[in-house]
């Protein structure tokens, strides 16, 4: 197995923004957009541009998807591939969602621990139920395990 050079590896800051045992996540915009898991739930973030740092990063991107930067983002865990480092971050979600302005995707919603742990959840816009992103989904079962919510 050869590893991709460090050049050819993406680099993405991503949040777990949590309250009450659920987890906000974003339903990505369907095919035939050219994005990464399509129509599939995700944690909030993006591409780490040139010159950030992941915190700078995936706090210029909850503005730009959520307009909402939490007060404390601290640092979770770093989730490498061949091809992308997940730089994840985590908070409390400080305010309704009603405050927040989904500036990407179809939906926003509180997932619950069971939505996890089945890997799927249901979608409101669209009125079916859409699987969750796996790697997104196995972050969110480290942090799920970590927190004793199991």
């Amino acid at each position: 197995m050869s590893t991709a050079p460090e050049s050819a590896i993406h680099q993405v800051a991503i949040a777990i923004l949590y309250r009450d045992d659920q987890f906000l996540m974003q339903l990505r915009d369907d095919p035939p957009l050219p994005i990464v898991f399509a129509g599939c739930w995700g944690l909030f973030g993006g591409h780490i541009e040139a010159g950030e740092t992941p915190l700078e990063a995936v706090k210029r991107e909850l503005a730009e998807e959520i307009g909402h930067i939490p007060s404390q983002l601290v640092e979770f865990g770093r989730y490498r591939t061949e091809t992308v480092v997940r730089n994840v971050f985590q908070a409390p979600l400080e305010v309704s969602l009603d405050k927040l302005v989904l500036g990407e995707g179809q939906e926003m919603a509180l997932l619950t621990v069971a939505d996890i742990q089945r890997g799927e959840a249901y979608a409101k816009v669209i009125s079916a139920m859409r699987p969750i992103g796996a790697p997104h989904r196995n972050i969110l079962l480290d942090f799920i395990h970590q927190q004793g919510l199991l």
